[in-house]
């Protein structure tokens, strides 16, 4: 599978254990080019050698709550390359707190800035990918399996990442005249930076690889085959899913 002369953004790369990170490897791997983001200075020294190692081509701050640095990596992208093929959107944040409570304790606040850095920063990222994909494209992102059932302790980004997945299905709808597909992978619970912000996710580990029927955990390689996929010519009729890398844990009971 070649993603030769490929060209796309990956964000949300925050060190080696990122399912972003492993998107960028895949994608690198199979012949694209990439632009890598990173949040913040605190960040970048994180992010750097693995931008070095990807050889991206682009490596620029991206803070999704400040819009300008959203505006200013695709304008980058435009003069660095006129066009994209792909945008990868491995990002996500909640209020610790919050993130610990109950749904109905959410505050309008958390709940309101968690959906706008969760799910309608990729609403932004297709709008303004769309321009650039010029002979078409492919934006993918990422949920998981607390959007579809009550998973324990994943609390308020339930409802957040299921606003997510249907996003994916709205975008795909309307940008598919465009030849611009939208999919979304939903990989099981990852040893990630991210994941260790949920309360007892240990015991999430635990159920998915006792009860899922590979019995073990997916693995962000495995998500970035995937991402490959859907970035490739293989999949040109692939649209507004949601594509488990879980081991097969979602369809047990």
């Amino acid at each position: 599978m070649s993603l030769q002369g490929k060209k796309g953004l990956v964000i949300g790369i925050a060190n080696e254990q990122s399912i972003a990170y492993g998107c960028a490897k895949a994608l690198k791997e199979a012949g694209a080019e990439l632009a890598v983001t990173y949040l913040n200075e605190k960040a970048r020294s994180h992010v750097e050698p693995l931008a070095n190692a990807l050889d991206a081509r682009i490596f620029m701050p991206c803070n999704v709550v400040k819009q300008e640095e959203l505006e200013q990596l695709f304008k980058a992208a435009e003069e660095v390359w006129g066009e994209i093929d792909f945008v990868i959107h491995s990002i996500a944040w909640s209020p610790i707190d919050e993130l610990h409570g109950r749904v109905v304790d959410s505050t309008t606040e958390g709940f309101c800035k968690a959906m706008d850095i969760s799910c309608h920063s990729f609403v932004r990222m297709a709008k303004l990918a769309e321009p650039l994909m010029k002979k078409g494209g492919s934006l993918i992102t990422m949920s998981y399996y607390g959007a579809e059932k009550v998973v324990d302790h994943y609390n308020m980004m339930g409802p957040i990442k299921a606003a997510l997945e249907s996003s994916v299905r709205y975008l795909a709808a309307e940008l598919g005249e465009s030849n611009i597909r939208v999919n979304c992978i939903s990989p099981g619970p990852m040893m990630t930076r991210a994941a260790s912000g949920i309360d007892h996710f240990d015991k999430l580990v635990e159920s998915a690889q006792s009860h899922s029927p590979l019995h073990r955990l997916g693995t962000t390689e495995e998500v970035g085959n995937m991402a490959a996929f859907l970035v490739s010519s293989m999949s040109t009729a692939v649209t507004g899913g949601v594509h488990y890398v879980d081991a097969g844990h979602h369809i047990m009971a």
